[in-house]
C-alpha cells in the first residue's frame, strides 16, 4: 500500500469499531506500520469525524514525525509490539464487551471453539493490570502476547495483531466471538475446552485455510 491508501484503511477500520461492538464512542484505537514508524489515532477525535490526515505517525521511541495532533494515549503499546515484533504490521486495540467482562472477571479464555486458534494457540492470556497509556502496562501486553497475536488486559480490553489491519480487525472480532460463546456455553452449563493435540491439528489447518493464490500473468 502507498501511505495514502494506509492511512484511508487505518482510518476505515478505526470507524468500524463501533458498529461492529469492538468498542465505543472514542475508545479503542488503531495503527500500522510504516517505513519509518507506524501510524497511529489520535487521542479524543470521534472516528466519524477522523481524516486520513489526521492520523499521528511516530517512530517506535515515541517521537513525532508527522501530525499535529496528540497520538492515542496507548501509542506506547502499539510502539513497543511493533519493536518487538517484526512480523506484525498492524495492531487493533479495543473494548469489546465479552472479551473485556472475561478480561474484569480475570478469566483466560480458552478454546471452547476452534476460531481461538485465529490468536496463535489455545487460549488468550489476560495482561496485569497497570494504568492505561504506562511503561507498564505495555510490558505486561507484551508478556501475555508473547507467541499470541491477541491477549485481554486485566480491566481494561483487548489487543489485536496482523499483518495487515484488516488482518489485525479479524483477529480482534473472532476473539470476541469466542468470549461470547464462552460465556454463554457457560451460563447452559460445562463449557469444556478441546485438547492441546486438537489445537495443534487446527493450527496446522489453518495454515492453507481458504483460497489458494493463483499465479497472475
Amino acid at each position: 500500500m502507498t501511505e495514502a491508501e494506509l492511512r484511508r484503511e487505518v482510518v476505515r477500520v478505526a470507524r468500524l469499531l463501533e458498529p461492529m461492538k469492538l468498542s465505543r464512542g472514542k475508545s479503542g484505537n488503531v495503527s500500522a506500520r510504516t517505513r519509518r514508524g507506524f501510524l497511529v489515532t489520535p487521542t479524543g477525535v470521534p472516528y466519524e469525524d477522523l481524516q486520513a490526515r489526521q492520523l499521528v505517525e511516530l517512530d517506535l521511541d515515541g517521537n513525532r514525525l508527522r501530525g499535529a495532533l496528540e497520538p492515542s494515549s496507548e501509542w506506547r503499546i502499539h510502539a513497543d509490539i511493533y519493536r518487538a515484533r517484526a512480523e506484525t504490521r498492524a495492531v487493533v486495540h479495543a473494548h469489546p464487551p465479552y472479551a473485556t467482562a472475561f478480561a474484569i472477571a480475570g478469566v483466560p479464555l480458552e478454546a471452547v471453539h476452534y476460531m481461538i486458534a485465529i490468536a496463535g494457540g489455545h487460549d488468550v492470556r489476560i495482561a496485569r493490570y497497570a494504568t492505561f497509556g504506562t511503561k507498564a502496562l505495555s510490558k505486561h501486553v507484551l508478556v501475555a502476547l508473547r507467541d499470541r497475536q491477541a491477549c485481554l488486559m486485566a480491566h481494561h480490553g483487548l489487543v489485536a495483531l496482523g499483518s495487515t489491519v484488516q488482518g489485525a480487525l479479524r483477529v480482534a472480532d473472532e476473539v470476541e466471538g469466542v468470549a461470547e460463546m464462552q460465556f454463554l456455553a457457560r451460563t447452559i452449563g460445562n463449557a469444556p475446552a478441546l485438547s492441546r493435540p486438537e489445537m495443534a491439528r487446527v493450527a496446522e489447518k489453518f495454515k492453507t485455510y481458504g483460497q489458494p493464490r493463483r499465479a497472475t500473468g
